[in-house]
């Protein structure tokens, strides 16, 4: 049962991932990515006051239970557990911690500007 859970943690991680990433994209996922973008920012920099800068439940929850199937040594970051399950080696949290950063707040970026910038734009050009 622990292993299910796990791994439908691990779906749901690569989800989010993957939305907050991408989901600006389709039109009809921009409010609900800046939704996402919103409550993972809330997420790392509001729950972080109390359990740590980029604090996440998910991960919080899903170590919980990694450790119950006895796994133990793990980091601080789904991202950087992944990187270094991928890679084979040990990545650098540092380095990692800063490409999540990054490509967190270009999607932030993109999903402000198209919620709220090309929303507007495009409200005020209307075709005779």
């Amino acid at each position: 049962m622990l292993s299910l859970l796990d791994g439908f943690l691990t779906f749901l991680h690569l989800a989010i991932i993957l939305f907050n990433l991408f989901g600006w994209i389709p039109r009809y996922t921009r409010k609900a990515h800046l939704i996402s973008i919103i409550v993972t920012a809330a997420s790392w920099f509001l729950l972080g006051i109390w359990f740590g800068i980029g604090y996440c439940p998910i991960t919080d929850w899903q170590w919980q239970i990694k450790e119950k199937l006895g796994e133990g040594n793990l980091p601080g970051s789904f991202i950087k557990y992944y990187a270094d399950k991928i890679t084979g080696t040990k990545m650098d949290p540092v380095l990692i911690d800063r490409i999540t950063v990054g490509c967190f707040a270009g999607a932030a970026f993109i999903s402000l500007f198209v919620n709220l910038f090309l929303k507007k734009r495009s409200g005020k050009i209307k075709a005779p």
